[in-house]
């Protein structure tokens, strides 16, 4: 009898210890502080772009300055205009449940609805790089704030530098990135507004992809149409490339002037060189910092979702 008493009060002390351990563990700094912190997933377009590979490493090395605050996810699609693959990439971000999620959308209409079941599971977005159609937020009642430029400023200012010291009669071409996204068709409007205000014709318009080697066959075919084409405006550094290649190889009897937007480093010996004019920066590398500041301080204060804007510089072999 003495010894069933024994065995049943050591058994009972042991509960009693086991569940006072798991309290105190439930409480531990350490518990807590994994609980505390958040995980933001950065969803991005092609990592083929130099622009994208500047934005990853912006917001890792921000990331591994604030450690202890959050956890970044890195994730990219393989082409520009891979729409389904970037869907699929938000809804793995869902289902992984993390807290925040910082997207470039590859369109601005076509992600909206993926982005509303993440904010109906609770998960905070910011979009940077390319805003996402207001119209369509609207239709979902959703508020998603915009980290970014103004798209349609950053090409009218290296339009109308570009477009300064030529004659009225000149001929422009634009090539637009994708004819859906928010920023190509307002770095189109930009473009549009310096050809009007400089009294110049825009002789065609035609949709790069924001694609180099497809710029490039654009640019020759547009070359074929308009032999005496004055200018080329390009939507991104990466069709400006394209331009200036297509426009070395057809060996005209004069100078095409080319203007980019981005600020790749490829694009520097090219300015360098006369073969670009200009580009503009918009700080491509701290984008994803913004919004993944804006995501922190939203999830720790409740802030207001409002739109931000981000500066611009206009860049030119003289600033190089």
């Amino acid at each position: 009898m003495i010894k069933i008493i024994r065995s049943t009060f050591a058994a009972v002390v042991l509960v009693l210890l086991t569940a006072c351990g798991a309290d105190d563990s439930s409480d531990s700094p350490a518990a807590g502080g994994a609980e505390a912190k958040p995980r933001i997933a950065l969803v991005m377009k092609s990592l083929a772009n130099e622009f994208f590979v500047n934005m990853a490493s912006g917001a890792e090395a921000h990331q591994a300055d604030h450690s202890e605050q959050y956890e970044l996810l890195v994730n990219g699609i393989r082409n520009e205009s891979d729409l389904a693959q970037q869907v699929n990439l938000v809804d793995q971000m869902i289902g992984s449940s993390v807290q925040a999620i910082v997207i470039a959308p590859a369109d601005s209409r076509a992600l909206v609805p993926v982005l509303a079941r993440a904010v109906a599971a609770g998960i905070v977005v910011i979009n940077i790089d390319n805003r996402l159609e207001p119209e369509v937020l609207a239709e979902y009642d959703l508020q998603i704030p915009f980290i970014g430029p103004s798209n349609l400023e950053g090409a009218k200012l290296v339009g109308d530098y570009v477009l300064q010291d030529l004659t009225s009669d000149s001929e422009v071409a634009i090539l637009e990135g994708i004819s859906s996204a928010f920023n190509s068709i307002q770095r189109r409007t930009g473009f549009e507004q310096a050809v009007a205000q400089a009294n110049m014709q825009v002789v065609t318009l035609q949709s790069g992809d924001w694609d180099q080697t497809k710029a490039a066959q654009l640019t020759s075919a547009i070359l074929s149409q308009y032999p005496g084409l004055d200018v080329i405006l390009a939507a991104n550094d990466n069709m400006a490339l394209g331009a200036a290649a297509a426009v070395a190889l057809a060996a005209l009897d004069h100078k095409v002037t080319i203007a980019g937007f981005d600020n790749i480093t490829a694009i520097h010996p090219l300015i360098e060189a006369g073969a670009v004019a200009a580009t503009v920066d918009q700080f491509g590398d701290q984008l994803a910092v913004f919004g993944i500041e804006y995501a922190l301080e939203i999830m720790a204060s409740g802030a207001v979702l409002e739109d931000k804007e981000t500066p611009l510089e206009l860049i030119t072999a003289a600033s190089l």
